[in-house]
């Protein structure tokens, strides 16, 4: 049947176009096996379902049972090894996994959070009648090296002395300490030189040679309210480093201080699952958060969640100049920090996570012959050292049985504190 239809369709056509029609030319396929998607093998790893059995085999041998402890690992294709990898489990610092991608959500990489200083008041001959202002905008890393490079561009504005009060108004701290009234005494210290304590001049030390000592005497007293006082006159604005190299510094010291403040600028714990879930695709009730830095066991995701956060990481960074390992510590390349003990293969990044009695470890180990292969691991027991060692050993197995890439970064472990050109002058009208 079907040869008499074709064969009346053939003669249509001569029929209609007085000829026989051309014949069709083969269109030229690739072959399915050669595309890129099939270069990362896509089939399980008995040798990782062996080394995640030995894992738990050690855990259990001593004395915690294996199902309390979460595993998950993949590759950016393909499942390799588990075990409980849905349980939400008191994750500790992992929470800052959280924070980063519910803040890189929020704001994007290069956003730098703006302190405003004012002045209320004529300024004549260095001194200031009247009040000296700072609007803050929820900067987490305004330190001692921040508070010398605006005292010296106050001195370029001329200002060397204030009759009136140091006025705190907003989002604004100081060296971890979330009481703006606390905020405001140090800073007060931090732009005079004569009022230095040993401590900042430790830190001043940190900074370019010939760095000038700014001189800022304010005669009044450290001021908190809401709102910004009559006839204010803005005159600097103060940029904090970029949100990519913040997380880098939170992620790497594992700065809980820092955690806090930028997960209460996205809006608090709650906000933070809600974006971190929705930018991973993966159900709410895996990542339960009370607050942004891990402190506390209520702190619960899971280990397939925090795998799912550090991919949605990498994916929201594509097209940056910059990848998931610019913001987290990797072993090899940084020497401070949480890293610094452990005994993890060079080049892969981590996040830490420990409490009294959690030690997690999640990151991404670049191979060879997987790609990039994901990682969570998250233990519960009171043998925290042990543990460490235990997750170390498990990563050098892993590394062993892959060939490791060479990875590159473009972020510097240290950033530039203090640095004058985050301050820039108003232009007067």
């Amino acid at each position: 049947m079907q040869d008499i239809f074709g064969w009346a369709v053939a003669n249509l056509l001569v029929n209609l176009l007085g000829r026989n029609p051309e014949p069709l030319q083969p269109i030229m396929v690739a072959a399915w096996q050669e595309a890129k998607i099939f270069e990362v093998p896509t089939s399980p790893d008995p040798m990782v379902e062996k080394i995640v059995a030995d894992y738990l085999q050690n855990i259990a041998a001593l004395g915690f049972p294996p199902d309390k402890q979460g595993i998950w690992i993949q590759s950016d294709w393909a499942y390799l090894g588990e075990n409980s990898p849905n349980i939400p489990l008191s994750a500790a610092s992992l929470t800052k996994i959280a924070t980063s991608i519910a803040a890189l959500e929020t704001w994007g990489t290069d956003h730098r959070f703006e302190t405003l200083i004012y002045q209320v008041g004529s300024l004549e001959d260095g001194v200031l009648t009247g009040d000296l202002v700072i609007q803050g905008s929820g900067d987490p890393l305004f330190v001692w090296e921040e508070a010398i490079a605006l005292g010296n561009q106050l001195n370029n504005l001329g200002i060397r002395q204030v009759t009136g009060n140091l006025i705190i108004v907003g989002n604004f701290s100081m060296n971890f300490q979330s009481d703006p009234q606390i905020s405001g005494e140090l800073l007060k210290v931090g732009l005079d030189q004569s009022r230095w304590s040993r401590i900042v001049q430790q830190q001043y030390q940190k900074l370019p040679v010939n760095t000038p000592r700014p001189q800022v005497a304010i005669a009044g007293k450290v001021r908190v309210q809401s709102n910004l006082p009559e006839d204010s006159q803005l005159g600097i604005r103060h940029q904090s480093l970029t949100l990519a190299e913040l997380l880098k510094q939170m992620n790497l010291y594992s700065n809980n201080p820092m955690a806090e403040s930028l997960a209460q600028s996205v809006g608090g714990a709650t906000i933070v699952a809600q974006k971190a879930a929705k930018a991973a695709n993966v159900p709410l009730e895996e990542i339960q958060l009370i607050n942004g830095s891990g402190l506390g066991v209520e702190n619960r995701i899971s280990p397939q969640a925090s795998v799912a956060m550090l991919m949605a990481i990498e994916e929201k960074l594509k097209g940056n100049p910059i990848n998931v390992t610019d913001i987290f510590p990797m072993a090899g390349r940084d020497t401070t920090g949480t890293v610094q003990w452990r005994n993890i293969p060079n080049g892969v990044a981590v996040k830490t996570g420990t409490l009294a009695q959690v030690s997690a470890l999640a990151g991404v180990i670049p191979t060879q012959e997987r790609g990039q292969v994901w990682f969570s691991i998250i233990n519960h027991g009171y043998n925290i050292d042990r543990f460490r060692v235990e997750q170390d050993r498990f990563l050098q197995r892993l590394a062993e049985h892959w060939r490791l890439t060479n990875v590159s970064s473009n972020q510097k472990t240290e950033p530039y504190l203090g640095d004058p050109q985050r301050n820039k002058l108003e232009a007067k009208s």
